[in-house]
């Protein structure tokens, strides 16, 4: 029953929420292991993080996705995917699941892929004995795609309003200073290599180039496990007596969906810029509920 239970609550969150769970469940998983049975850091994450040597590297290739499924430390987690779960609400509104994923994995492989040359080209950086782990570089990149896709939307950060491009021009400038200053200089370049794909992929999107199409088809089946499960447990019952008993919300619920399919159409055409300020209005307040 339990287990029947948590596949159905897990087939209904959304990919990015699917995304954040399997995050916590590592890290969870993971610090267990360590706590109670002793195993060592190395042992846990050796065979997942990312080696800085690409003598390392060439013998555990799939080091350039795992290494972003495990974390340092509390904080280290909490605010990837609290930066996530934010970018993310914004994402999803405007794109479906499979460009989702693809932005954030190639945010991901850039990302690793700027520390190791990071760590084998720069003087400064070549005798550091270090490795890479956490999500960083794929938060980045849907944060910075959001960010340049659509740079003058208003969001409410604590009691202001600023517009997106603040935002991710904000969080750039942060990991630049802290380059010198405030260690961790292998996330910080991988932070900025999850940035530049992001803002690149979302500029050449606005100008009819989708530049993730060949990954987004050569990883559909890789990343199948995230969509959601059609074959799901169904509330019949409910959805049954949700029909019947009040046509109109349904009528109303399949007309709004209607209206946002059309808005999201006229993006995918003509680019977000394109929508009246009544579309954007629309399409962020059915982005809340």
């Amino acid at each position: 029953m339990a287990n029947g239970g948590l596949k159905y609550q897990y087939a209904r969150l959304s990919i990015a929420e699917k995304l954040i769970a399997i995050n916590v469940a590592i890290f969870i998983v993971s610090g267990l292991a360590m706590a109670l049975f002793g195993a060592s850091e190395a042992a846990v994450m050796g065979w997942f993080q990312l080696p800085k040597e690409f003598g390392d590297f060439i013998i555990q290739p799939w080091s350039i996705i795992t290494y972003s499924f495990f974390h340092a430390g509390f904080g280290h987690i909490f605010w990837n995917m609290i930066m996530l779960w934010f970018a993310s609400r914004i994402f999803l509104n405007l794109f479906g699941d499979k460009r989702y994923l693809t932005v954030y994995f190639l945010g991901v492989i850039t990302g690793g892929l700027f520390f190791l040359l990071s760590y084998n080209v720069f003087p400064a950086l070549l005798n550091s004995n270090t490795a890479l782990v956490g999500a960083s570089a794929g938060v980045t990149a849907v944060l910075l795609f959001v960010c340049s896709y659509i740079p003058n939307q208003d969001v409410r950060v604590i009691f202001f309003n600023v517009k997106l491009w603040h935002v991710g021009a904000f969080f750039v400038l942060v990991d630049l200073i802290q380059i010198p200053y405030g260690g961790n200089i292998g996330g910080r370049l991988a932070h900025l290599g999850g940035a530049l794909l992001g803002y690149v992929y979302a500029r050449q999107l606005l100008n009819g180039n989708d530049i993730g199409a060949v990954f987004t088809n050569l990883g559909e089946n890789m990343f199948s496990w995230f969509k959601p499960n059609k074959k799901a447990p169904m509330k019949t019952v409910y959805k049954a007596k949700s029909k019947a008993g009040n046509p109109t919300a349904n009528y109303q619920k399949e007309a709004k969906q209607r209206q946002i399919d059309a808005i999201l159409d006229k993006i995918s055409k003509s680019g977000y810029e394109s929508l009246s300020k009544a579309e954007k209005d629309f399409l962020f307040k059915a982005g809340k509920e």
